[in-house]
């Protein structure tokens, strides 16, 4: 018997995790997104301590992005380029 702990992508996020295994299976309701997967294997601090628990499928890498993320991933960038252009003004005295 190994001790182990589990929780949710959702929970994972923001944690760097020293050895991680990751079930990429279709949940039993619902379905995974490609920002489900990302956070999943995003969490290990390298390939080399990622492990698969079994096969997926093949699809769950090709699907399209989710219209609200490439949504808020326009408004981010727009923000970063708002930021960039006020950094590089002179300070006025």
């Amino acid at each position: 018997i190994t001790p182990a702990y589990a929780f949710t992508d959702y929970r994972s996020q923001g944690q760097t995790i020293s050895h991680v295994i990751v079930d990429l299976a279709a949940p039993p309701s619902g379905s995974l997104s490609l920002f489900n997967v990302y956070i999943a294997l995003s969490r290990s601090s390298g390939r080399s301590t990622i492990r698969l628990l079994r096969d997926f499928d093949d699809h769950l890498f090709t699907q399209a992005f989710e219209p609200e993320l490439l949504q808020e991933d326009e408004r981010l960038e727009a923000l970063d380029r708002k930021m960039e252009s006020r950094q590089r003004m002179p300070v006025q005295s």
